[in-house]
């Protein structure tokens, strides 16, 4: 049995990652933007996310990424031949949705690797569903992990 993280793993092999403040750098004086997918859960993309971002949650993806479905996302579909740049909370999520991808067509996908908790690292600004700056020390709150006793592996 495979277990999140050798999944994960097992992908991180065969997706290109790149770091926040590389991504940073590529949306400064565009004249193309990168399109910045994040994938995160409607909740999440409304507390916080970076401005200018498409959010389509990992959930609806793939019907997401076709024609002909009721969760078609034009901007998306049309994208196969653009930088794109998948973001979730810590990068797993991400890597997995940019393979995905790939084996769907997509030339130049890849995946944030740190995902948003290392953008707030580096102190890039995220915004809330209202377009509103969160501020740093939310944005780390926010990112906190928080696992209830029963989300935590049973003591041997």
């Amino acid at each position: 049995m495979k277990r999140f993280t050798d999944l994960v793993a097992e992908t991180l092999a065969n997706i290109s990652e790149e770091f926040p403040w590389d991504i940073d750098e590529k949306m400064q004086g565009r004249e193309q933007q990168p399109l910045i997918l994040d994938i995160r859960e409607a909740d999440e993309f409304s507390a916080m996310h970076i401005e200018g971002s498409l959010h389509v949650p990992r959930g609806i993806l793939e019907s997401a990424c076709e024609y002909d479905y009721e969760e078609t996302v034009k901007e998306l579909v049309e994208a196969r031949d653009r930088d794109v740049i998948v973001v979730c909370r810590s990068g797993n999520r991400s890597a997995l949705a940019a393979f995905t991808m790939q084996l769907m067509g997509y030339q130049q996908v890849s995946s944030m690797k740190t995902g948003l908790r290392g953008w707030n690292d580096y102190e890039l600004p995220l915004v809330d569903a209202a377009g509103n700056k969160v501020p740093v020390d939310t944005a780390d709150e926010f990112f906190t992990t928080r696992l209830r006793p029963d989300q935590m592996s049973p003591k041997k």
